[in-house]
C-alpha cells in the first residue's frame, strides 16, 4: 500500500467516524427520549470499529487459521473479563504458537 492509498483510507475512516457522531446532532434538535434510538446510537461506534478491525486481523498473519486462533483466544479471555494487556498478549501468543505448529505441519 503506497502513501496515497494510506491517506485516502485514513481520510475515509476519519470521515466515517466523524459523520456517525455528527449526524445525530445535526438531525436531532432536542433530546432523544426513545430508548431504541438511544441504544442504537450507542452501539454504532463499536460496530464501525469492528467492521474496520476484524478484516485486518485476518490479513495480518501468514495463515488465516492462526488469525482465527488469536481471535478465539481473545474472545474467550474477554468473556472472562481479563484485562486488555492479558488479552492482547495471550492472543499474540496463540497466533505465534499456531504459526510455529503450522510451519512444521505444512
Amino acid at each position: 500500500m503506497d502513501n496515497i492509498q494510506f491517506f485516502i483510507y485514513l481520510g475515509i475512516m476519519a470521515g466515517t467516524t466523524y459523520l456517525i457522531r455528527v449526524i445525530p446532532f445535526a438531525l436531532a434538535r432536542h433530546k432523544i427520549n426513545n430508548t431504541f434510538v438511544k441504544s442504537f446510537l450507542t452501539y454504532i461506534p463499536y460496530a464501525v470499529l469492528s467492521a474496520m478491525t476484524i478484516p485486518a486481523v485476518f490479513y495480518a498473519t501468514k495463515n488465516p487459521i492462526s488469525a482465527a486462533v488469536g481471535v478465539v483466544v481473545a474472545v474467550i479471555l474477554a468473556l472472562f473479563n481479563r484485562g486488555l494487556m492479558t488479552v492482547a498478549i495471550a492472543a499474540s501468543a496463540g497466533v505465534f504458537v499456531t504459526e510455529i505448529i503450522l510451519r512444521y505441519l505444512v
